[in-house]
């Protein structure tokens, strides 16, 4: 028999105690040599620092550890395993109290630093200061505050994630890890959330400050009761999780109203060609956290688009088609139908309009459906029949795509 102890530790145990689905299993052994764990049949995988398979269930098992800032950044850490590291000194580098719970192999949980008082109060606090030695524990703290939307942050971690934001240490953060932690934060129940933490701590400045800027400034009350852009926008990714809406569209909504954080004063509440600057900067963001083409793709034509999605209610024919090729709808209908989704979260996520009806996804879907059943091959045929070449031939296929159209209203 083995003389180590194994644990199920971190978010397993807090989940377990919350009453949610436990996705993913962490396992801890404290009490072992790397040399044990090869004796007792483990695999070894880690790298950085010992990490084992599980000789029947194969899931990955970490020896108990320590860890010492070493560097600026995310990397900058040395781990110390041993056996004579114990379970609490391992759970003590961990970001929050209520993930440095475990469990042993009676059920029994071992709770050294007050995680199950802070889950029955709804308090997502920091287990130590060492919180501060890895920045992207603030992106971590906001996606949790996204996840559990009714907890709030102690005062004292929110003091430590300014300290940590002041000392330049977010700076230090690098792109692969700050999109991992913004994108699952937008995927959670309440990605409004992950806004308002990031504000409070000073983050949101340094790591978007395109969204930033949107804070305080105004609308037309006619169009967005709610007025303030920040708020706005706040609405419309709450919008996004409850329609169930894919990171692309998420992502989207993100970047969708970028460009009215640079409207000139004397232009405000007015944001005129909003659009065009939107698009500019929703490519600077996705540059800069390496965002993936889907997302990168579907928030620049957001931006770009979302304004005359909103009006083709009242677009000719001749103008929807426009528009249908300005998004490349036939070759990329998925995106296109995403795009639509996107707008209409935009429209409902407004004060009191939350459950507007938005006729114009339905409406510009058909429209795209209409024409795809022109037969492409056929009337290219007929066209060069008729001694058409080159873009003759194109506009004799738009012209059968706009009669489409036509008859379909």
């Amino acid at each position: 028999m083995p003389k180590f102890q194994t644990y199920l530790v971190g978010g397993a145990v807090r989940d377990r105690l919350l009453g949610l689905p436990v996705q993913d299993h962490d396992w801890v052994v404290v009490g072992a040599s790397p040399q044990d764990m090869l004796d007792a049949g483990y695999l070894p995988v880690g790298k950085d620092f010992p990490v084992f398979l599980h000789p029947d269930t194969r899931e990955e098992v970490a020896l108990a550890r320590t860890e010492r800032k070493t560097a600026a950044g995310y990397h900058g850490f040395a781990f110390h395993a041993a056996p004579d590291v114990t379970l609490e000194q391992d759970l003590a580098r961990r970001d929050l109290t209520i993930n440095a719970m475990a469990q042993d192999e009676a059920g029994q949980v071992i709770d050294p630093y007050g995680g199950q008082r802070d889950l029955a109060t709804k308090v997502l606090r920091h287990v130590s200061p060492a919180f501060a030695e890895d920045p992207v524990r603030i992106l971590r703290l906001a996606r949790f505050a996204a996840r559990f939307a009714d907890f709030t942050v102690a005062p004292e971690t929110v003091a430590l994630m300014r300290d940590v934001v002041a000392a330049g240490e977010v700076d230090a953060l690098v792109a692969e890890r700050v999109w991992q932690e913004l994108s699952r934060g937008l995927m959670e129940n309440k990605p409004s959330r992950m806004l308002e933490v990031l504000r409070e701590a000073g983050a949101l400045q340094k790591l978007l400050p395109e969204v930033e800027a949107l804070y305080g400034v105004p609308q037309p009350e006619a169009h967005h009761p709610e007025v303030d852009t920040g708020i706005h926008l706040q609405m419309v990714l709450d919008q996004c999780a409850l329609q169930q809406a894919p990171l692309t569209v998420r992502y989207a909504c993100l970047c969708h109203d970028l460009g009215k954080g640079t409207t000139r004063k004397e232009d405000l509440p007015r944001h005129i060609a909003h659009e065009v600057r939107s698009e500019k900067l929703a490519r600077g963001v996705s540059a800069r956290w390496k965002v993936p083409s889907d997302c990168r793709e579907l928030a620049e034509l957001v931006a770009r688009e979302h304004t005359h999605v909103h009006q083709s209610g009242a677009f000719s024919a001749e103008a929807r088609l426009r528009l249908l090729e300005r998004c490349d709808a036939w070759r990329r209908p998925q995106r296109f139908a995403e795009l639509l989704w996107a707008c209409e979260c935009d429209a409902r996520g407004r004060l009191g309009l939350e459950n507007r009806d938005y006729p114009q996804r339905e409406r510009l879907a058909a429209d795209l459906a209409a024409t795809q059943q022109v037969d492409l091959a056929a009337v290219s045929a007929a066209a060069i029949q008729r001694g058409a070449q080159g873009a003759d031939i194109g506009r004799a296929v738009q012209r059968a795509r706009l009669a489409a159209l036509q008859a379909a209203a």
